[in-house]
C-alpha cells in the first residue's frame, strides 16, 4: 500500500469501525450514509461496497450516492458496488423477473451461543439503475459494469450547473 495515502473508513457498525481502527495510521468512524461526518470536497477517492442497496426507497438511495459524491474533491472519484438482480448463475438464483426488494437471511454465529438469524433488506439493482442513481444525484458515470453478482460504477461529482 502507498504509505502516502491516509484512509478513513465509515460504517454504521461500531464493531467494524473498532476493527478498522486497528490498521494504523488509518482511522474509522461510526457514521450513517445519509449523514456522513466528512467535510464536503475533502476526499480524492471514496469506495462504497454493499451499502446503498440496503436503503429502501429510490430517494434514499439517490441521497446516499449524493452524500458520497459530496465528500469528493472536484476531481475526486467514487467506486460504488451494489447487489444485482441478475444473479441467475449464483446460489441465490435471482433473475430479471424477480422482485427487486427482498429480505435476505443473515446468520450470526458466536462461539458457545446458538445461531441467530436476522432478515436484512436488500434492493436488487437492475442493469442501468445504479448509473441512473448517480446521474440523479448530480454525478457523472465514468465507467460501469457487472462483476460477481454486483453492479458497479466509477463516478465523479459531475460538472457544476
Amino acid at each position: 500500500m502507498n504509505k502516502e495515502i491516509f484512509i478513513i473508513g465509515s460504517d454504521r457498525s461500531s464493531n467494524l469501525t473498532s476493527i478498522a481502527r486497528q490498521h494504523h495510521p488509518h482511522s474509522a468512524v461510526v457514521a450513517d450514509i445519509l449523514s456522513l461526518p466528512h467535510f464536503p470536497g475533502s476526499f480524492d477517492f471514496a469506495i462504497s461496497i454493499a451499502v446503498i442497496h440496503h436503503l429502501s426507497t429510490p430517494a434514499r438511495r439517490i441521497e446516499a450516492v449524493a452524500s458520497i459524491l459530496e465528500c469528493l474533491k472536484p476531481i475526486g472519484t467514487a467506486l460504488l458496488y451494489v447487489w444485482a438482480l441478475e444473479q441467475e448463475s449464483s446460489r441465490r438464483g435471482w433473475s430479471e423477473g424477480d422482485d427487486q426488494d427482498v429480505m435476505v437471511p443473515w446468520v450470526m454465529r458466536k462461539k458457545g451461543e446458538s445461531e441467530r438469524t436476522f432478515q436484512r433488506y436488500y434492493h436488487l439493482y437492475r442493469k442501468g439503475e445504479l448509473e441512473a442513481d448517480v446521474i440523479s444525484a448530480g454525478g457523472e458515470v465514468v465507467e460501469s459494469g457487472y462483476e460477481k453478482d454486483n453492479w458497479w460504477v466509477i463516478a465523479n461529482r459531475g460538472s457544476p450547473s
